[in-house]
């Protein structure tokens, strides 16, 4: 009883520090909650409790990272990872939401934070106060002049739940923290360098197993944005541990090198398909590649003309259409054992997961490669999820934000082959075996990583011997146009089949697929956003022109149904 009635005071005691800025109200979605810095103190100190709650529930540790990725400098966020090292689960999405827009109006704020947190605890049957009880939240922050003092309350929200241990990691990107609570829970090691040491370890490994006539077709030298964020100065922790690249990192983020994410950056690259500031005509015929603030998005490029900024873009869709066709000719490779005991044992299911902004000429590609194609609603919280369910299962946005997930029991069968076949060390299959299990390794299975993401697809390239305009031209996209069309209530557009069909307002989808018709390799679809009053159109057609057509007479469609009818 004691403990209970000092952990209401507890609470109590914090919240009052820490009053909600009136006439604002946050929403959890794929990427936390997100805003203005300077309103951001009480959402964060919430985000504290609702991270011990969170492990307090699971019994494990939980991460909570300060961020806001390719936002401006002035924002910031917090976003949670669960065990797993993975979102936090979307069951908790409507608690999060809650506590942190709680309605005060009728009494003070301690009290009504302790009203939400008693009730969900209750619920949940979360051992809030006990005596035995423990919570262990790693924390982590980017670059942000902000984020120091956000850390703070996070630890003020994080102690303000008895038993509840907050341990700062420091400056990180976001998938080292990512990385580091997913190790954790597995009882290993999880340092910053112990990320370091397997990235680069890893690396060597699939670096060793290139064939030899291939080794040096692939120039060693290429260029990064670093975004003048967390994770160029990381990756030049990482490439001094690297054999078989040079990698020269601009846009650092050291005073006078420039601003976080103005004009630079995997989401400015990719959405405007122009170079980053710090590169120039000196960088024709070099592969130069893109990481967001707080890299977790990767893109590449390569400058098409000295007298011109426009690139030519190797976005998320072409990342993950080469690691696509690297794992499934290491599974061919493994298919054609002699052994069928062996062959058998390995069995194994390959799935390609995208959204409907997939641009549809990769899914073209993928399909004729033999590939499953599946879709997602937009949103990595769904494309991980539906991943996870293959032996191996792979997803990409088209920003840049993707990985690769392999099933404990395919890795377990995978040390077994390779074991058998260790007495055969030039056998191919044992090579590729030994390839997929380096991939493991490598690529960061808790969230889409930048740097991780990035030696893959360099070890990849030099695998294949490929250049960026080999790989650039695998497929060529179809051209694509997105709109916004602001409305006075979004829920009014409700979409299936993984927002490719809309379901409400009625007739609104008949009127989408007559226009879509009219245009060769037409597709169009429409979704509300998960975050403001507008629905997006994306259309594509065979010609810029036709695309462009296609979307705006969609978005003619939607303003006169959504002005039109009521719902």
């Amino acid at each position: 009883m004691a403990t209970s009635i000092n952990q209401h005071q507890s609470i109590l005691e914090s919240a009052s520090r820490f009053p909600l800025p009136q006439g604002l109200r946050f929403s959890y979605g794929t990427a936390g909650f997100r805003a203005e810095a300077s309103v951001l103190a009480s959402t964060v100190f919430r985000s504290g409790i609702l991270a011990a709650l969170r492990s307090l529930k699971t019994g494990a540790v939980i991460g909570l990272m300060i961020t806001a990725s390719h936002n401006p400098v002035n924002d910031n966020g917090v976003k949670i990872a669960d065990p797993d090292g993975g979102m936090l689960t979307q069951q908790w999405e409507p608690f999060a939401d809650a506590l942190i827009n709680f309605d005060v109006s009728c009494m003070c704020i301690s009290w009504a934070i302790m009203l939400v947190v008693l009730k969900f605890v209750e619920e949940e049957n979360i051992p809030l106060g006990g005596v035995n009880s423990s919570a262990e939240i790693l924390l982590g922050r980017d670059t942000r002049p902000s984020g120091r003092a956000l850390v703070e309350a996070a630890k003020q929200g994080i102690s303000a739940v008895i038993g509840a241990v907050a341990i700062d990691m420091g400056i990180l990107t976001t998938p080292q923290l990512h990385w580091m609570v997913r190790r954790r829970n597995k009882r290993m090691k999880a340092s910053e360098s112990d990320y370091f040491e397997q990235l680069a370890k890893s690396f060597r490994c699939l670096v060793d197993l290139v064939p030899k006539e291939m080794a040096k077709l692939v120039d060693a030298k290429f260029v990064v944005d670093g975004a003048n964020g967390v994770g160029g100065e990381k990756l030049e922790q990482l490439k001094g541990m690297l054999t078989g690249l040079e990698v020269e990192v601009r846009n650092l983020g050291r005073k006078g090198d420039g601003i976080l994410n103005e004009n630079v950056g995997a989401d400015y690259v990719q959405k405007e398909k122009v170079i980053p500031c710090g590169f120039g005509s000196d960088d024709m015929g070099i592969r130069c590649a893109s990481l967001d603030g707080d890299a977790d998005r990767l893109v590449y490029f390569r400058l098409l003309s000295a007298n011109s900024r426009s690139v030519d873009l190797v976005d998320g869709d072409k990342i993950l259409s080469l690691f696509a066709v690297f794992i499934k000719e290491q599974l061919d490779s493994l298919s054609k054992m002699t052994n069928d005991k062996l062959r058998n044992r390995l069995s194994s299911r390959l799935g390609v997961v995208q959204t409907a902004y997939a641009n549809g000429a990769s899914t073209h590609y993928l399909k004729q490669l033999g590939l499953e194609v599946v879709f997602t609603p937009t949103g990595v919280k769904y494309l991980h999820k539906k991943a996870s369910e293959y032996d191996i299962g792979i997803y990409f946005e088209a920003n840049g934000h993707g990985t690769i997930l392999f099933s404990e029991d395919f890795i377990s069968s995978l040390h077994d082959v390779e074991k058998e076949l260790a007495s055969c060390p030039d056998c191919e299959s044992r090579n590729a075996a030994l390839r997929l299990l380096a991939v493991n390794q490598l690529i960061n299975q808790a969230v889409g990583d930048a740097l991780s993401g990035l030696l893959l697809a360099e070890a990849i390239l030099q695998y294949y011997g490929w250049s960026i305009n080999r790989w650039s031209e695998l497929y060529h996209d179809l051209p694509s146009k997105q709109l916004k069309v602001k409305v006075a209530d979004r829920s009014a557009v409700v979409t299936a089949n993984a927002e490719t069909q809309v379901v409400k307002p009625s007739g609104l989808q008949e009127l989408i697929n007559a226009e879509t018709d009219k245009y060769s390799h037409g597709r169009c679809f429409i979704r509300p956003s998960g975050t403001e009053d507008i629905i997006r159109v994306y259309a594509e057609a065979s010609t810029q022109e036709a695309a462009d057509s296609l979307a705006q007479a969609v978005e003619q469609h939607v303003k006169r149904l959504l002005t039109e009818k009521s719902f």
